[in-house]
């Protein structure tokens, strides 16, 4: 396909790929790239590709560039939603600074790490392009989405960052759940995320949204394997019998598509957020994508029209920025398979397209200081403005 986002005015440009090996995929990326100076580029890589010589091919043929990225649940391409593509997300000098960072061993994470880290981005951001180090900053945070450390690292680097906001996803593997990477310097890593920082002269816009509304009815998480983020009970009863019970879906298998349909909120500070089941176990508890706590409140959530909520969303951004240029994305997977369960899967696929909305699918959003699920979470680029008269 053509090279998507060219223009004078913009400053993102976007390439997607479909072939049989990793590659000639690299290889197709790098083909339609080919014309544009970038200072950093981000690519959405489906787990049917071997990740680890994608990410030595396409590092070796954009050089100095830096390049980050990550597997995927489902890739969000220009044509829309889509399976067994890379997506790769270039930032074009002219507008944008962009420097990255890894962490590795997320299991031995800590909050110093994180100071560190932002530390370094920002000495290294000024060091690169002097003037852009004033301009707006946002930061791009990708994560093993099978690490169970997305709290910790994201809340360490949101505290580090201070106003400065960021978005990000968990990587994924399709529905395998077996195993998931992040990409940085020609490597692929499990039990790590990476971290960007970029700075910009174009308008721009983070966002969070979900088409779902808290009820009244309440469960209480009265044990669990808090480590691993399991619930075994809920209200004192096996966690996954109360949890159909209290969501009336006891007829039904808990699949991944019962859990995209009637997923959890919790309240932090006044406002609700996702939680979301991975799967039901062998005996009877429930694996969740998100940290929970024994003691933990969830409340039962209502369905409101997905189609609704992103055209709002998208018309108050629009109102904000003017023309949009670009739409990065992190949409949770779960959100796929309850629009393809609710057959809502073609017209939110064809909003996307006509939004100009890419990124992939994941197993967990980032969204400031938080890690969500069941979530739409992004940064809107808008276009450069033309000086008054």
């Amino acid at each position: 396909m053509g090279l998507v986002g060219e223009g004078d005015q913009g400053g993102v440009v976007v390439a997607a790929a479909w072939s049989d090996g990793a590659d000639a995929v690299a290889a197709d990326i790098a083909r339609q790239l080919a014309p544009c100076d970038l200072s950093g580029l981000v690519v959405f890589v489906s787990p049917d590709y071997d990740v680890t010589t994608f990410a030595a091919e396409i590092a070796r043929r954009f050089g100095a560039t830096p390049v980050i990225g990550c597997t995927t649940a489902g890739e969000l391409t220009p044509e829309g939603w889509s399976e067994g593509a890379v997506v790769a997300v270039g930032f074009l000098r002219r507008h944008f600074a962009f420097i990255a960072r890894p962490i590795l061993d997320l299991a031995n994470f800590h909050v110093q790490a994180g100071s560190e880290l932002v530390k370094q981005l920002r000495a290294d951001l000024g060091a690169l392009r002097p003037g852009f180090a004033a301009s707006g900053l946002f930061g791009i945070l990708l994560v093993d989405g099978l690490c169970r450390r997305e709290e910790a690292v994201v809340t360490a680097l949101q505290m580090a960052l201070d106003e400065i906001p960021i978005v990000g996803g968990s990587a994924g593997d399709g529905l395998r759940f077996e195993r998931t990477f992040v990409i940085h310097g020609g490597k692929a890593y499990t039990d790590a995320a990476v971290m960007a920082l970029a700075a910009t002269d174009l308008p721009f816009k983070t966002f969070r949204a979900d088409n779902f509304a808290p009820t009244g009815v309440k469960m209480v998480v009265t044990e669990a394997d808090i480590e691993n983020r399991i619930v075994k009970e809920l209200n004192a009863e096996p966690a996954a019998k109360e949890y159909a019970r209290v969501c009336g879906i006891l007829d039904n298998p808990l699949d991944p598509f019962s859990f995209a349909s009637h997923p959890v909120l919790v309240s932090v500070g006044g406002e609700h957020f996702v939680r979301s089941i991975q799967r039901v176990n062998p005996d009877g508890s429930l694996s969740f994508f998100c940290a929970i706590d024994e003691g933990l409140v969830f409340t039962s959530a209502k369905r409101r029209d997905p189609m609704e909520s992103m055209t709002r969303l998208f018309a108050g951004i629009e109102d904000e920025l003017g023309e949009v240029d670009l739409y990065l994305g992190f949409d949770c997977v779960l959100r796929r398979l309850a629009a393809e369960r609710e057959q809502m899967a073609q017209p939110m696929s064809k909003l996307y397209r006509t939004k100009r909305v890419v990124g992939f699918n994941t197993y967990g959003e980032q969204y400031t200081s938080m890690h969500v699920n069941q979530t739409f979470t992004g940064i809107a680029i808008g276009r450069k403005r033309a000086p008054a008269p």
